[in-house]
């Protein structure tokens, strides 16, 4: 399958953790940048921060509701563009009718076939003509500074040299922040899960990461037993 424009950004959102991994390594993997959220709030606010093209949005969500989600989208000048698949368990046609009545693109029934997501995602693209925002290659948390488009990467506007494996792990971490990333997951979507790459790999590289990065480096926490966590914020005092 033919790679997507990295320039094109996907927010996927559901509260189901095997859900997120399923579609955003498949998403992942043929070229798209995904970031997450579990609930409609935080969807919400990374749409109206960061402008994704697409967003693949569960319906049944704690809080506030997929259907929520979707009117608030189009009820707001800057996220109302942005595209949306729905996913959804229930097969009623009133439940389908709602969403699209509401503004949606398109949508799923679970249990889906992850290639289908992927093909539909890449035709609602083609068909809304979305692309990304102008700034939607830069990336501002704290002191760091990372330019998607020239994979640069500074901190308090020191340039770091990164290796690309580096680069990736770090954008992985980035736009899926304040969200626990596993390492298994990290390995799937930095390494594409080869089948020589070890867990163990994932501590080194991120132990180089934060050593590269400086104090900016505190931004990526450990969760002991699972994996790592990029903070939304810098830590006090740091």
């Amino acid at each position: 399958m033919q790679a997507a424009p990295s320039t094109e950004r996907i927010l996927v959102v559901d509260d189901e953790p095997e859900i997120v991994a399923l579609v955003t390594y498949h998403l992942a993997k043929v070229g798209y940048r995904v970031a997450t959220a579990a609930t409609g709030q935080e969807a919400l606010e990374l749409a109206r921060r960061e402008r994704p093209s697409l967003m693949v949005l569960d319906l049944m969500l704690p809080g506030i509701s997929g259907f929520d989600v979707l009117e608030q989208l189009r009820a707001d000048e800057s996220t109302r563009d942005i595209a949306v698949l729905m996913l959804t368990a229930r097969r009623e046609e009133p439940d389908r009718i709602r969403g699209l009545s509401l503004g949606a693109d398109d949508y799923l029934t679970k249990p889906f076939s992850p290639a289908e997501l992927v093909l539909r995602v890449g035709a609602i693209l083609r068909r809304t003509g979305n692309a990304a925002p102008v700034n939607a290659d830069t990336l501002v948390i704290g002191p760091l500074h990372i330019d998607r488009a020239a994979m640069a990467v500074k901190v308090d506007a020191q340039e770091v040299e990164l290796t690309p494996t580096e680069f990736k792990l770090l954008l992985t971490l980035v736009e899926r922040r304040g969200r626990v990333q596993g390492r298994g997951l990290l390995l799937e979507t930095v390494w594409d899960a080869a089948p020589d790459i070890q867990t163990r790999t994932v501590d080194m590289h991120v132990q180089r990461l934060r050593t590269k990065l400086g104090a900016a480096g505190d931004m990526i926490e450990t969760v002991r037993g699972f994996g790592y966590r990029f903070r939304a914020a810098m830590p006090r005092g740091a």
